[in-house]
């Protein structure tokens, strides 16, 4: 594979060895969402090096990177000054138990300084390793919070279909995406999931607001089937991320939060994915969707990758039920052995340092519009059926047909092509069966833009050149 662009600068360590690398991965690792249809003979490409917005693979060869790892690393790769942060508490004091009333230093001042830019009622954090842990904590303390009120029937949680929330057991089933628990048991009896807020796919000539009115009006019929004394919570992501980047119809996000608030059932932000400026603001759901939320879940962009943290930022209403004392010698019986892990949240700290220093929400704001409309001009190719998503979030569906809106076979693999032409010119994105997402470094700018969108440009054509020559159009 070669691409238009040089090598990165090679650290100073010995040359890796490139095919006994390849080996020993395929041998022994395995991977998250692996396809072994393929695996067992291509095993993985293996990224070695990254700087800003750019990855480079074993052989040398470099590519733009079009989902910041995973939606996370938002400040970019290679920041020196993180990895130091990280080293110097690590020499310091690299880890100590944050249970039976010790701490340190990094968890306290990131919890403070989350308090500090979440919304003026959510100023209680705690920790977990990731996005999956931090939903699968919250509902436990969510029942845990009802079961202390003297409220233990309300136990039943309202997800959505193509909601992903995680893959440990709890955050597996609340996660909505049919093809992810295929074979995997789910916690059916504790999950309902409501229909995703899909635009693209409404009913036919349903406008925007009766969608929205038809979405609301299902919750409302849902609490009145199931009984508002049975539900506990309501978990949203603001925007769907590996569901599709489906953004919902004006005024949902609201008013689902007004008919949880009406049936005394908490609503809880996703913020996994949006939080830290991937919508132009560091928490989205005040900002962009006008909620007030019971708990936002937080991971990803909180450490820009650099490091595995996750954490539920918890509204002070709550905290005052956590936080009084069962009885004498009781106590809140749940956590991690890395909960407030030390190196993780001074990674973070330093992370939003430059979030801040270089205001990379108002960079976002700014190109974000420019990757939206730039995007939309590739919708002139056969095969792209919808151009979605806000701001650092993008997704491009792909169709057979655009009149009728019919997918490919899942045997055509069409989003996996998209993405493999688009790797051969330079750019990695990510395939989701027939999607495509776009998810970038909040450091893009509108000359990455450009590049970027050429690539795909030139990818979706080879892509329906090969579709046709397969015999799929």
């Amino acid at each position: 594979m070669t691409t238009a662009h040089s090598p990165l600068s090679a650290p100073a360590t010995a040359p890796l060895d490139a095919a006994t690398l390849w080996q020993q991965d395929k041998d022994h690792f395995i991977h998250p969402f692996t396809d072994f249809s393929v695996f067992h003979e291509k095993g993985c490409e293996l990224i070695t090096d990254a700087e800003g917005i750019y990855v480079q693979d074993v052989h040398g060869n470099r590519f733009i990177d079009g989902i910041a790892g995973l939606w996370c690393v938002n400040v970019g790769h290679g920041r020196a000054e993180i990895g130091q942060a990280m080293a110097d508490q690590a020499t310091r004091m690299a880890y100590f138990s944050t249970f039976n009333n010790l701490s340190n230093a990094p968890a306290a001042q990131l919890a403070a300084k989350l308090a500090d830019l979440a919304p003026d009622h959510l100023n209680h954090v705690f920790y977990t390793c990731g996005g999956s842990t931090a939903n699968d904590a919250t509902i436990r303390l969510v029942h845990y919070y009802f079961n202390r009120l003297g409220k233990p029937t309300k136990k039943r949680i309202l997800s959505r279909r193509n909601a992903y929330h995680g893959t440990t057991y709890l955050a597996a089933s609340l996660t909505g995406i049919e093809s992810n628990n295929w074979e995997f048991d789910t916690l059916d009896q504790l999950v309902t999931h409501l229909s995703e807020a899909n635009m693209y796919r409404r009913p036919e000539g349903m406008s925007e607001e009766a969608y929205c009115d038809h979405l609301v009006n299902e919750l409302t019929a849902t609490i009145d089937e199931i009984g508002a004394d049975q539900i506990a919570a309501f978990i949203a992501e603001p925007i769907m991320g590996a569901g599709g980047v489906l953004v919902a119809p004006r005024g949902y996000h609201a008013r689902m939060q007004q008919v949880c608030r009406d049936h005394d059932i908490l609503y809880i932000a996703d913020e996994v994915v949006t939080g830290f400026g991937r919508l132009g603001h560091v928490f989205a759901s005040g900002e962009v969707f006008a909620t007030q939320p019971d708990i936002i879940n937080l991971a990803k962009g909180l450490s820009s990758g650099y490091a595995p943290l996750g954490a539920t930022l918890i509204s002070d209403r709550l905290y005052e039920v956590l936080g009084t004392p069962q009885g004498k010698g009781g106590v809140l019986s749940t956590g991690f052995t890395y909960s407030g892990h030390p190196v993780s949240c001074a990674a973070a700290l330093k992370n939003i340092e430059i979030l801040e220093r270089e205001d990379l929400c108002a960079n976002v704001r700014e190109v974000g519009p420019y990757l939206e409309q730039a995007l939309a001009s590739l919708a002139h190719h056969d095969t792209v059926g919808d151009v979605r998503g806000s701001h650092f979030m993008m997704c491009i569906e792909n169709v057979a047909d655009k009149a009728t809106k019919a997918l490919f076979p899942v045997e055509a693999r069409v989003g996996d092509r998209v993405a493999h032409e688009a790797q051969k010119r330079g750019l990695i994105i990510r395939p989701v069966g027939h999607l495509n997402v776009i998810s970038p470094p909040l450091i893009w700018t509108r000359d990455t833009v450009d590049t970027a969108v050429e690539i795909l440009d030139q990818a979706l054509a080879a892509t329906s050149a090969s579709l046709r020559q397969d015999g799929y159009l």
